[in-house]
């Protein structure tokens, strides 16, 4: 079974949390599903989906961070045939893939206090560039003496 949901109830406290915490503890929640937002008529807000399992075999959770992959309209975004199946390929196979998907071990999530925000496992940011140093430095010692020797026919 598959439910949209607003991002909320993946980490809000309260009745939520006592639902989740109880899916979890259970063995039903299989994946959480990020999408984008402005997906659907009736809301702006991203949602995610929740796939459940009665009988889940693995002793982990696949996250899927699907918010980056899709078609901007004017109105509305829209998930292209490429976005879908990339998705389902990724559950299907519970590929792990960088910036993308990533299987969580239970201990881990019960770690976390059963808290399933996406960012919390899956990291979007992208590593900078390494600055040579050494070449940097060497290029504004060669400014420096630029300036010097223009600053000394003055």
């Amino acid at each position: 079974m598959a439910i949209i949901l607003p991002h909320g109830v993946l980490f809000r406290g309260g009745a939520e949390e006592r639902i989740r915490t109880k899916l979890l503890a259970d063995g039903n929640i299989d994946t959480v599903i990020g999408l984008p937002a402005n997906l659907f008529y009736s809301t702006g807000i991203p949602v995610c989906l929740l796939v459940l399992k009665k009988c889940k075999k693995p002793d982990d959770v696949l996250f899927i961070n699907a918010s980056e992959h899709f078609e901007k309209g004017k109105r509305q975004n829209r998930l292209r045939d490429e976005d879908i199946e990339k998705i389902v390929e990724t559950y299907q196979f519970r590929k792990e893939e960088k910036r993308y998907s990533k299987r969580i071990p239970m201990e881990r999530i019960k770690e976390e206090g059963y808290n399933l925000n996406i960012s919390r496992y899956i990291s979007t940011a992208i590593a900078e560039s390494e600055i040579d140093l050494v070449a940097t430095h060497g290029v504004l010692k060669i400014i420096e003496n630029t300036i010097q020797k223009a600053t000394s026919r003055f």
